[in-house]
């Protein structure tokens, strides 16, 4: 795979490139902002694909073994979890699965707690469904978040029905740990509280680091789970629309399911399910190239950062293909961080405040895209915040 190629995304109705006009007033920026990449899905998934369209007929779709096989092999491989085929469920992608998590679990009213700054639709799936957002915000200490567990306790005492986890962490880039990840799930536990983790960015972690599904840890914390993941951060095919959800508790499962047919979404597309199965199939060695890949990238903007933007500071991200950077010692307000971005730096990155308390001062920077893309990225991010 050439990643360094680069492809011309204009005019090819994406958010990324054409959507920027909508979300920033103007579509002459760079765009490094959304959570897509800028490379071309493995050569497999591709020729699935086209083999499918050769077809030329794409009526209503089934969910075959086959899809649920090529789970199955990829969790076990990929995270060393034993995932059974009776224990999925499938979802055109994470956030409306999540959304009817919380329509299934909880009532109007109900607490939902959340550890910002998190992934913004995380506040906006809770308020929609007319619930209450309760936040134990993560600690930054030395360079790192960290999980504040005597707040995060004392929140799930007060009545929280559900916690939306994030992990790996989005945008702080935290994989998480063994030790944490049980003790989570032994709080959720004591307290009677069901976890929803979002693990959509599962399988983009570099060695040395390693993702672990917090199911996966003890039968009964995957008694109180549901993961959701998909192959759409992984393979770059968030516009395929192809999710699944990991649901050991078979009375859970079929609430899921029956909230779903209720609803009349739980069919995956002809295309996504293609897609997935290919991705699984024989993306793995594209996978590794693209971690490694994005590491250089990465280090590349760790380096010029440090190198020539002093004030600012890095969050080394142990996962996701998203940079965290604190821009606070500037001393400038969101607006102004906002504006010297946009307008002298012509870039388009995610601003920090979007992710709650905690995220101010902050942007996040997308680096799944070709070297050159991020050496032009950092120097108009220079041209924005340096002297």
């Amino acid at each position: 795979m050439n990643f360094d190629e680069n492809i011309d995304r204009k005019n090819t109705r994406s958010l990324k490139w054409d959507g920027m006009k909508n979300l920033f007033g103007r579509e002459d920026l760079l765009p490094m902002w959304v959570a897509d990449m800028d490379f071309r899905p493995p050569k497999e998934v591709i020729a699935a694909l086209k083999e499918r369209v050769d077809h030329g007929i794409f009526g209503y779709t089934i969910v075959t073994e086959s899809l649920s096989e090529a789970i199955c092999d990829w969790t076990s491989t990929r995270h060393n979890w034993n995932v059974k085929p009776e224990w999925l469920l499938y979802s055109p992608g994470v956030i409306p699965s999540i959304h009817t998590v919380i329509q299934a679990f909880t009532e109007p009213g109900d607490k939902i707690l959340v550890q910002s700054p998190v992934y913004t639709p995380f506040f906006h799936m809770i308020e929609r469904n007319s619930r209450e957002v309760v936040n134990s915000p993560l600690i930054l200490k030395n360079g790192r978040y960290v999980i504040d567990f005597d707040d995060f306790e004392k929140k799930l005492r007060d009545g929280v029905k559900i916690f939306i986890l994030s992990s790996p962490h989005n945008p702080a880039g935290r994989v998480w740990e063994k030790e944490e990840l049980t003790t989570i799930a032994e709080l959720c536990k004591k307290y009677d509280v069901l976890i929803a983790s979002d693990e959509i960015h599962a399988d983009l972690v570099p060695a040395p680091y390693k993702h672990v599904p917090i199911a996966s840890l003890d039968e009964s914390f995957a008694d109180i789970t549901i993961t959701f993941m998909a192959p759409t951060k992984t393979f770059n095919l968030a516009g395929v629309q192809a999710s699944f959800m990991v649901v050991p508790n078979k009375s859970r499962r079929s609430k899921i399911a029956a909230i779903q047919a209720s609803d009349g979404f739980s069919m995956l597309n002809t295309f996504g399910a293609i897609a997935m199965e290919a991705a699984y199939r024989h993306g793995s060695a594209w996978l590794d190239q693209a971690l490694n890949y994005i590491q250089t990238n990465i280090e590349y903007v760790k380096k010029e950062v440090g190198t020539h933007l002093p004030d600012l500071k890095v969050i080394d991200p142990e996962g996701t293909y998203l940079i965290w950077i604190d821009c606070r010692k500037l001393g400038l307000s969101d607006a102004e961080l906002k504006k010297r971005i946009l307008e002298k730096g012509e870039l388009a990155l995610n601003f920090g405040h979007a992710y709650g308390p905690g995220g101010e001062g902050f942007v996040r920077m997308n680096v799944a895209c070709p070297k050159a893309t991020v050496i032009e990225g950092v120097k108009r991010l220079r041209m924005a915040l340096g002297e």
